[in-house]
């Protein structure tokens, strides 16, 4: 049997699937935390995602003497940076860190969320590495100038795994330095953003060499296949971003929709042309795939429930019940779930808000508002993606870990107005890991996988109320 594995490395953790080459089938997981985060400030040491991967990998057995290939799909747009002796200069700046807030917003002041869109398909909020590097220069120029090499996670996890310093159109094109439409990076930004604390540096040195979708980083070292108990001449994949890795576990297909429940939220698109919105709510990704992934996400979305739950002595399973009691047509409260922050819309300093609080609410009212805000706030996500050219006409995927909640299924299928999927698996990103190591082996296509692996298989969610009335509520609120 030949076994490939497949990496999810996210902010919280890190976890590994086995599958079986040729079935699909999975044949062992192992999985280990990160260190918890809590934004404003939100960083991580890069070798603590290392620490996790060969605990993840130590927990599979046997079954790691018949990996022949490995790929990695991490969290996106952290800036991880490395001297010229590979050791980390400081603790990698993660995604949802909104310190470089104000650096963003001189960036696009500076050239204009035109230029941006026309040079990267995005315009820079917090998030992007690109304002991450801004914030150095700013504040720690004497860091700034011993950088060597510059790594997003996934890339990171790849280098210590093949000793290459490599990544892919797909992450890439989250960094704010990228062209996904012309496929080359644009170091002119880079200069643009650290200014005068960049003189001297060769920044196109500093970047890692973007692969194709289907092109190997190279093989595991010696060192790092007795950390991970692997064979030596193990394939390392290119790796790519965790929505990438997602679209490709799920076999999403051009028209096709997911929709993210995580600790923050995402929606987004499989789509065959790139998208560039001026507004700054979509960001014009690449996939893994050789495509496209317009994208929005929000900072916003199980944390909200998490957090409300807490406050009502209950917990997530036990909100998700007393949502699914309350009247489900709308007429309660309203919740704008901008609790540390927001990124879409790009509101750094946000709030949360409960709008049209009685003395007649009741708690299943609150329960479902909770629910109904996050929800209401990744569909308005998904009318941006329309907005900007992609296409919806096919299925919405709901995915990550509020897609197991009972209230965020049947929500989703009521305020979209139509079925929903709810995939098998738990595991999009690490599946899609795995088939993309696959494909850097030259076995077999996506669409092959898909097919092969019956990706994306799951339940289909029928809405029972109409939700117009509540995504009515909550415009009217945000407007």
């Amino acid at each position: 049997m030949a076994v490939v594995l497949g990496v999810d490395s996210s902010t919280q953790s890190t976890k590994v699937e086995a599958r079986d080459l040729a079935t699909g089938q999975v044949v062992g997981t192992g999985s280990a935390l990160h260190r918890v985060t809590n934004p404003p400030v939100s960083e991580q040491d890069p070798t603590s995602w290392w620490d996790a991967l060969v605990s993840s990998c130590n927990q599979l057995g046997d079954v790691r003497n018949e990996v022949v290939a490995i790929s990695v799909a991490g969290q996106q747009h952290g800036c991880a940076v490395l001297d010229a002796d590979g050791n980390s200069i400081r603790p990698a700046k993660l995604w949802n860190d909104t310190t470089s807030a104000p650096q963003a917003a001189v960036l696009v002041a500076q050239l204009g969320a035109a230029a941006w869109t026309e040079a990267t398909g995005s315009v820079p909020v917090a998030s992007f590495t690109i304002t991450k590097l801004a914030w150095l220069a700013q504040n720690e120029p004497a860091d700034l100038a011993r950088i060597a090499k510059i790594m997003l996670p996934h890339d990171y996890l790849t280098w210590c795994l093949s000793g290459e310093h490599v990544t892919d159109r797909g992450d890439a094109s989250g960094t704010g330095w990228y062209s996904p439409s012309q496929g080359t990076y644009q170091p002119q930004l880079i200069a643009a953003a650290v200014g005068s604390a960049g003189d001297g540096i060769d920044w196109l040195s500093c970047l890692p060499k973007v692969l194709g979708p289907a092109e190997a980083a190279g093989t595991i070292t010696s060192a790092a296949a007795a950390a991970l108990g692997l064979p030596k001449g193990v394939l390392v994949g290119p790796g790519s971003g965790d929505n990438m890795g997602a679209a490709l576990g799920l076999g999403l297909g051009g028209g096709d929709i997911a929709m993210s429940l995580g600790t923050s939220g995402t929606v987004y698109a499989s789509s065959v042309t790139p998208t560039a919105d001026i507004t700054g709510a979509v960001a014009g990704f690449a996939d893994a795939n050789g495509a496209y992934l317009p994208l929005v996400a929000t900072l916003n979305a199980t944390k909200v429930t998490d957090a409300v739950a807490r406050w009502l002595g209950t917990d997530a399973p036990g909100l998700a019940e007393l949502a699914m009691q309350a009247p489900m047509t709308g007429g309660g409260p309203v919740l704008i779930p901008y609790f540390d922050g927001e990124r879409t819309p790009n509101l750094p300093d946000a709030t949360g808000t409960f709008a049209g609080l009685t003395t007649s609410t009741t708690l299943e009212q609150l329960a479902l508002a909770a629910h109904d805000g996050v929800l209401c706030g990744l569909l308005g996500g998904l009318t941006a993606l329309i907005t900007a050219g992609a296409s919806a006409s096919g299925q919405l995927n709901l995915i990550g870990g509020g897609s197991r909640s009972v209230a965020y299924r049947q929500r989703t299928a009521d305020l979209l107005g139509k079925p929903i999927m709810v995939p098998d698996t738990d595991e999009t990103v690490a599946t899609g890991a795995a088939v993309q190591a696959v494909m850097a082996m030259g076995e077999a296509t996506a669409g092959e996988l898909a097919e092969a692996w019956d990706l994306g298989e799951g339940s289909l969610v029928e809405p029972v109320a109409d939700g117009a009335g509540v995504r009515e509520a909550y415009q009217a609120v945000i407007a």
